[in-house]
């Protein structure tokens, strides 16, 4: 005979058991807490081409491409790589965003995601004198979090204000390896932003422009070669005769091209809905006719893409 205390404590405790199994069960478990690899490839790829049809304005460019490189990426069961990708354009035309949004489509909690890393030139490595420290740590840093996830993001921002150098330490986990120390790298991504560049593609925008054909007649083939060949002869880049340029590690350059008056005015219409505003077309035009636009005589492309935008907003709505 069983006492009724104990019989109790039985039955609770294979209650409890019961439920621990049923948690633990992989599918279940990452609905609660973030799991590596949680969401399904599709799924991703569907949420990564919404968001960008939705609220990325003036680059086809970029979404074709970004799209493309991801979902085919994921849906590789075999990648001999890691995928990545290197972001070009002035400030304020999207590259942050584009890499916010990847990360998004991925990892639910986007760049606050255990398994996104985010590197800015400035903030983690500032001190030239350092490099050789920088290195190992940035070394260590992939290679350990790489092993607890393989789908890890690595975003470096600010590329072109990194010592030229430090980033050819990662070549090793970029490359053609299908094991190093036990560890396999080719399910990362890793995704570069920089403003090199930004000259060579504002180039060949306005040589467009002054021919009589629009910005949606730019392909990628008229613009990937120079603009990799401009990064890598760029003293001022940390891609600067990289290794990664030379031995052919970045698998796209994906050139953002510079916002026009319209395109601006489409990111102020955005800005204010997602406050729970009614758009009010005067304020639009308004906050648009306020930014700056170059070349000085043509004024075609705002010289800070769409990165005020918010902060002009305070000042016509009081939010």
């Amino acid at each position: 005979a069983v006492e009724p205390i104990s019989l109790g404590l039985a039955i609770a405790g294979a209650a409890a058991s019961a439920l621990t199994g049923f948690i633990s069960y992989p599918r279940l478990y990452c609905y609660f807490r973030e799991c590596c690899l949680h969401r399904h490839d599709q799924r991703a790829a569907a949420a990564l081409q919404e968001n960008l049809d939705k609220k990325l304005f003036g680059q086809h460019l970029v979404s074709k491409v970004v799209v493309k490189a991801v979902r085919g990426f994921l849906n590789n069961t075999n990648a001999k790589k890691p995928l990545a990708l290197s972001l070009h354009g002035w400030t304020g035309t999207g590259k942050n965003f584009v890499s916010k949004i990847v990360a998004e489509s991925i990892y639910k909690r986007g760049l606050q995601s255990k398994y996104v890393h985010q590197f800015v030139a400035t903030l983690h490595f500032p001190h030239a004198h350092s490099i050789n420290l920088y290195k190992d740590q940035l070394q260590l840093w992939i290679r350990g979090n790489v092993s607890i996830c393989p789908r890890s993001i690595f975003i470096f921002d600010e590329m072109d204000k990194m010592h030229a150098g430090l980033i050819d330490s990662i070549k090793p986990f970029l490359d053609y390896y299908e094991l190093l120390d036990g560890v396999s790298y080719r399910q990362a991504i890793f995704i570069f932003l920089s403003n090199a560049g930004a000259e060579k593609i504002t180039e060949v925008a306005l040589d467009f422009w002054r021919n009589g054909r629009t910005r949606e007649d730019i392909q990628l083939t008229d613009i990937q070669n120079a603009l990799s060949v401009s990064v890598f002869n760029n003293k001022n880049s940390g891609f600067w005769h990289s290794t990664l340029i030379d031995r052919n590690l970045i698998d796209y350059f994906i050139p953002f091209l510079p916002l026009e008056y319209k395109h601006v005015k489409m990111c102020v219409r955005v800005e204010i809905e997602s406050r729970g505003y009614t758009v009010d077309e005067d304020i639009v035009s308004r906050i648009a006719d306020e930014m700056t636009y170059f070349p000085r005589e043509e004024r075609i492309y705002s010289d800070k893409g769409c990165k005020t935008v918010d902060a002009k907003l305070d000042y016509y709505y009081d939010f």
